[in-house]
Parts: C-alpha cells; sequence; structure tokens
C-alpha cells in the first residue's frame, strides 16, 4: 500500500511544508462561508498535520486509506477520531460542517468515475451550508513527463534522498519515488514506492461537484499553487 514504508518519514520528508498556514487559510475560509462552523472532517488525513491546527478550532475527525500514515496521526492528536476507510466509498453515518481533502489526495482518485465517488462520498458528510475545500493534483497541461525530482533531508542522526522521474500513462501521473535512508540505529534502509495520480481539468473537477448536488468555485492559486475548489452543500 502507498505510504507503507515512508509513513514513518513522511513528516520529515515534508518539513517544510507550512501546516499552520495551511490550516489558517483553511480556518478563514471556512468561517468566511460558514461562520460558527464548529465540526471539520478531514479526509486522507495522513499523518494529522493539519489535524493538529484545526482540532483546538473545531470538532475534527480524521479519514485515511493507510494505516501506517494513521498510526503517526493518532499519536500526533490522540483526542482526534480516526477512521481507516477509502475515500471512494466511506460512510461514517453522520455530517459535519466542513470537510476538507488537502495536499491533492483527490487525485489517488485515478479515473473520472472515482473523482466522482469520492466527491459524492464527502458531500454526503456535509451539513446543509457545510463547506467541502478539496487542493487538487495538477492538471494534464501542467504535467511534466520525465521530470527529474529530488528531495534530501539532512538530520544529524538521519540522511535521506528520495529521486523520481515523472511518467504518464494516458491521463494517470505516475511517480516511482526511490528511497534511500541512513539511521543510527537500522542502519541502510532502501525502497521504492509508487504513486499514480489522476490528470483532471477544471472543467471536470467542476462538473464532479455539481453532480454531487454542490455549488462549487475554483481559486487558481490555492494555498500552495496547485489550486483549490470551495463548495458549499445547498441548505
Amino acid at each position: 500500500m502507498t505510504y507503507a514504508a515512508s509513513a514513518r518519514y513522511y513528516d520529515l520528508i515534508y518539513g517544510e511544508k507550512d501546516y499552520t498556514a495551511e490550516a489558517a487559510e483553511v480556518d478563514r475560509r471556512i468561517q468566511a462561508a460558514r461562520p460558527g462552523a464548529a465540526s471539520l472532517l478531514d479526509v486522507a488525513c495522513g499523518t494529522g498535520a493539519h489535524l493538529v491546527h484545526l482540532a483546538g478550532r473545531y470538532r475534527c475527525e480524521g479519514v485515511d486509506l493507510s494505516a501506517d500514515q494513521l498510526a503517526v496521526a493518532a499519536e500526533r492528536v490522540p483526542d482526534v477520531p480516526l477512521h481507516q476507510a477509502d475515500m471512494e466509498d466511506f460512510d461514517l453515518g453522520r455530517r459535519f460542517d466542513a470537510v476538507i481533502c488537502l495536499f491533492s489526495a483527490i487525485g489517488y482518485m485515478t479515473t473520472l468515475e472515482r473523482l466522482g465517488r469520492a466527491i459524492a462520498a464527502m458531500a454526503r458528510h456535509l451539513e446543509p451550508g457545510g463547506m467541502l475545500i478539496v487542493e487538487p493534483w495538477l492538471q494534464p497541461e501542467v504535467w511534466v513527463d520525465g521530470h527529474l525530482s529530488a528531495l534530501f533531508v539532512d538530520e544529524p542522526d538521519m540522511k535521506l534522498a528520495r529521486v523520481g522521474v515523472s511518467e504518464t500513462h494516458g491521463r494517470v501521473s505516475v511517480l516511482e519515488l526511490h528511497h534511500l535512508i541512513a539511521n543510527v540505529e537500522a542502519g541502510v534502509e532502501q525502497f521504492v514506492e509508487r504513486h499514480e495520480l489522476g490528470l483532471f481539468t477544471t472543467a471536470e473537477h467542476l462538473e464532479a461537484y455539481a453532480a454531487a448536488g454542490l455549488e462549487a468555485e475554483h481559486d487558481p492559486e490555492g494555498l500552495t499553487g496547485r489550486g483549490l475548489y470551495a463548495a458549499i452543500r445547498p441548505r
């Protein structure tokens, strides 16, 4: 399963990501659209790095497919209920004032059908008047085939290198990320993780929200430059 090997290194790999600022902006957008919103569901919550900032503002819950990442999240936010489930068909049996799905996790829905099912599942968990915020993966025209990526972590007790080459299979972007890690306790470790993410246009995203009964808008910049979809479930 994706992230099975890297979950314990995930926060080091993305140590420069500004989760604090992103959570603050998400909170601002939610409160502007639904003043007084008090409950929030983080879909594909990963290691809980956004939840740790939002849990003080909302009654939060989290959903993720990766048991390994949820184990890290449980240590970080022990008071937040966490659920192992697929965003494509999860059902918690309750609704929230806000549902979020960040850091391009929606891209793991590699077909339009799966994208639609995931958006519909999130919409079903919204209270009337509630807001769904989704940070998309890259659009087809932005993806670069054959792009070389490299990331390095240099800590006193750990050295990590992650490299990869991008590929395209139809409308699916593929990253095979090779990890080489050295630490004092475990010595040297190597593993490869394959990530496949669907390349969807803005129009295709907006159609998925409309099909789920939501009124959506697209912000081309968003939190990190990848854009952002903000959708409301009509009252």
